[in-house]
Formats: C-alpha cells, structure tokens, sequence
C-alpha cells in the first residue's frame, strides 16, 4: 500500500519516536524510508547573517539525519535522506508531491518541549497543504501508539472528501484486516431550540445513518469482515474523542476537507484539532489536488 514513506525529522525526542512508528509500518509495506531535515530559512536569523547561517543549519541538518540513519540502519530499514532549504510546511508538502511519496510520517511535537519545526502550527499546516496522505502522532504521555492497527476509525460526514480518506481508510482496514469503524457526527449545536428536535431527528439523523451505511458496505465489499456503526449527537471532535476512547481505537483515517455551511465543517478545521487532541495516529487524507 505504501512504497515510499516520507519522514520529516529534526532530532527531536518526539521525531525520534515518529521514526520509530513509520518503520514498523515501513517494514510491514516492505516501503523506503526518506529522511527529510528542511533548514528554515523563514527564521530571521538567516536574513541577519546571510549564508553563514543557512550553511550552519545546513551542516545541523547533515548531522541530525546521520543520526537517524544509523537509527534506521541498526533496525534495518531501507532508507534515504535529505537536506534542502525552505519554509518547512510548504517544503515538507512539495517534496512529497514531488518524489512521489505515499505517505507523511511526522509528530506534533515531543514528549519533552517542543520539536523546532515540527511543532503543532506546521504540522496543521502540512496537513491542510499536502496532497499525500499525512500520518500525524501526538506525543503525549497517554498516546496509544502500536502497530499493526487492529481497530481504525473512519469519521464522515458523506462529503467527497470524507469519501476519498473513507476509501484509504478502508484500504488500510482491509490490509491489516482491522475492524472498520464508521462515525458520523450529527451536530445540534448551532440549531436554535424550536427546531433543533425537528431537524436533527429527521434530516440530520437519516443523513449520518446514510454515510455511515456507505462506509461500512463499501468495506464490507472490500473483504472488510468486522465493521462497527456510529451515529453520535455532539460536536464532531467529542465524537470523535469519545469514540476512540469508548471501542479502544488505535488511529483514525480522515478528510482533511469536508462539508461546509449550515451543516457546519466535520472535516477541515476538525481534522486540524483531531490532530491536536487525539491520544491515537491520525491519517489525513487531502483532496489530491
């Protein structure tokens, strides 16, 4: 499913556990590994002292990702490595694009400070710009973090977004033979009170019944064998959060965009704080344009 897996790395205690995760996925899809160190050349430092600096962050970089390479190499994963200039979110983004990666493997931060580049703000900013799929894990000392995953989550809202990280998710499902779980959130909040009861009972209600429905069949045609439904009322990231935690989840697969408008946004923005919040991986899947 993946052939080459794109790692951005900074040396950070957090990076460092993220390698770890993307080789045991690398060694089960028998993919590549390419360490990417970006040298930020945004800092204002950089303009202050010119080249000076960037060859410094350039030399770091080398350092850092030999590390890592002797990290992969003891665990014997087939590796590359690169070091290149940039602003990180859009560099990271592009390179991956580019050299025709199949996946992103980066942490929000790590478990001690903050990570230099890879910290919350450029992680979301990856995820919203990425065309290639964007495992993302959040370092944090009540993270649930193993792999193969045995029960994969797959929140929708039945937008075409939520469909296309639906169809990865499945994929994956089928590949690990996980148990897919489908959610869709029906969202009262921003209803007024008169006609709350009304709506979310009806409309809303056979809406998320019916994208929940489409998961599960397409999974189920896929070689699925166990498929789980939720149909949950609240916000879509409580939903989300409750679930994991309530049915054990070991990663969501998700829409990095998704329906707008009266009906709120289950994806997009809530993707972004899926990110942030939740204790398991979480695969964005962008719109691939």
């Amino acid at each position: 499913m993946y052939d080459d897996i794109l790692l951005p790395y900074d040396g950070s205690d957090g990076a460092a556990v993220g390698l770890h995760h993307a080789v045991e996925i690398a060694g089960w899809a028998d993919a590549t590994i390419t360490v990417l160190f970006v040298a930020d050349t945004t800092r204002d430092s950089v303009t202050v002292v010119e080249n000076r600096v960037v060859d410094a962050l350039v030399r770091e970089g080398e350092n850092i990702v030999s590390d890592a390479e002797e990290t992969l190499q003891g665990l014997g994963a087939d590796y590359d490595s690169d070091v290149v200039q940039g602003n990180p979110a859009p560099t990271i983004a592009e390179y991956a694009e580019r050299y025709d990666h199949d996946l992103i493997v980066m942490p929000t931060h790590g478990r001690e400070g903050t990570s230099r580049y890879l910290a919350g703000s450029v992680t979301e900013k990856v995820v919203r710009l990425s065309s290639v799929p964007v495992l993302t894990v959040r370092m944090q000392p009540d993270e649930r973090l193993g792999f193969p995953y045995e029960d994969v989550l797959v929140p929708t809202d039945g937008s075409t977004g939520a469909t296309r990280a639906a169809d990865h998710g499945i994929e994956l499902a089928a590949a690990l033979d996980a148990t897919v779980h489908a959610l869709s959130a029906v969202d009262d909040s921003s209803l007024g009170a008169a006609v709350r009861s009304t709506i979310s009972g009806s409309q809303r209600e056979r809406d998320a019944t019916a994208a929940v429905d489409d998961i599960v069949s397409e999974a189920t045609a896929r070689g699925v064998t166990d498929t789980v439904r939720h149909v949950e009322h609240g916000s879509p990231v409580e939903c989300i959060l409750d679930v994991i935690e309530s049915h054990d989840i070991d990663a969501v697969v998700m829409g990095a965009t998704g329906r707008r408008g009266t009906d709120r946004i289950l994806l997009g923005s809530v993707a972004e704080t899926t990110v942030r919040a939740a204790p398991v991986p979480v695969l964005t899947v962008g719109s691939g344009e």
